[in-house]
């Protein structure tokens, strides 16, 4: 089944302190929000990330997890949210290609037909070193296609750049998205972790070649809102690009639950330890508007990326992450309000550690 999308108006309770429906088609109308478009789609301005589905270094996976992320993701699509970004790489050891399979299962078992035809896939797929040529990147599309089990991926994503290291790489990867989107594999295509410069080399490339590029991917958040950053953003203006804000929490860091004292297991504790002492100031400005708009501190924090003209794509494991971030849509920050969180982030001395695969 191809999947695609309808341009109807999604309304569900913004505020995280009230009961959202369970069922579908019963959203309370408290704040309106209109779809936006992305290519030839329009989906819902905030999706959500499955990069925790699979993935046991990080995230700390496991299978008994999986009857629980089902009920967020119908959770999640009951309440207006039809943009799913995942990827052919997202998985760790035997549960590689997990969140692929996971999404796709629940697509299919979701009860509603008609919404399960306006849910968009956005994948991506790892320029690995052994996919040298077209045809290796259309195959790695077919396997996600087998994985998901679709007739069509919504948007097929190139998950980085190899200009940094294997620069004749990246040509094929180009010619990869060109030969899928001409045999109709995938709806749209886009990139991640692209750099300013590599953006628009690509955009050019792909024109010539009568493909238009819909979005681009890169971290994007009060805690990566760099120079670089911010030029790709005008980019994507000038050219019609959407930009999709992933980690738009810094991994967690801008959810304000976490202290020196008290810091997540594994990897993310090691990172949080030497950012966290620095971003006094930003998370400080963060309460002082979440408590004066009635809003939480996640809640604020997305909404700047969706205010700055990004759609943003939280992780979700949980009714409760998906409810929470619910709460980032339907408002607006007002410009005083995103100075100030600007101004907070700049006085703040740690930064994100940025990807190391995004190129200028």
């Amino acid at each position: 089944m191809a999947f695609s999308v309808s341009t109807t108006t999604n309304y569900f309770n913004c505020h995280s302190s009230l009961n959202l429906p369970s069922s579908p088609f019963k959203l309370p109308p408290f704040w309106p929000w209109q779809k936006v478009k992305m290519g030839p789609m329009s989906v819902s301005p905030m999706g959500f990330g499955t990069w925790a589905w699979g993935n046991q270094l990080l995230w700390g996976y496991d299978e008994s997890m999986d009857s629980d992320l089902q009920r967020t993701f119908n959770f999640a699509v009951e309440n207006g949210i039809n943009l799913f970004d995942t990827a052919d790489s997202y998985g760790t050891g035997r549960f590689n290609g997990q969140s692929e399979k996971l999404l796709g299962k629940f697509i299919r078992e979701f009860p509603e037909k008609k919404t399960r035809n306006n849910i968009v896939i956005a994948t991506k797929f790892a320029a690995y070193p052994w996919r040298v040529t077209p045809g290796q990147f259309v195959k790695a599309c077919r396997g996600s296609l087998e994985r998901l089990q679709v007739e069509q991926i919504g948007i097929g994503q190139l998950h980085w750049s190899t200009a940094n290291y294997a620069p004749p790489q990246e040509l094929a990867l180009w010619d990869g998205l060109v030969a899928m989107y001409d045999e109709g594999l995938v709806q749209a295509v886009g990139v991640s972790n692209y750099g300013p410069k590599q953006l628009v080399k690509i955009h050019d490339y792909l024109k010539a070649r009568g493909v238009p590029l819909c979005s681009a991917q890169v971290q994007f958040s009060l805690l990566s809102n760099g120079k670089d950053q911010m030029e790709i953003k005008k980019i994507c203006d000038s050219l019609g690009i959407r930009l999709i804000a992933y980690s738009p929490l810094g991994l967690g860091l801008l959810t304000g639950k976490y202290t020196s004292s008290a810091l997540p297991q594994g990897p993310r504790g090691l990172l949080f330890r030497q950012i966290l002492p620095g971003l006094e100031p930003l998370l400080r400005s963060l309460s002082e508007i979440a408590e004066k708009r009635r809003k939480t501190v996640p809640q604020v924090a997305i909404n700047w990326c969706i205010c700055n003209g990004a759609i943003p794509i939280p992780g979700v494991k949980t009714i409760k992450q998906a409810e929470e971030n619910l709460g980032a849509v339907g408002w607006r920050l007002s410009s005083d309000e995103l100075l100030q969180l600007e101004y907070a982030a700049s006085e703040s001395p740690q930064k994100m550690i940025q990807n190391i695969f995004q190129t200028r």
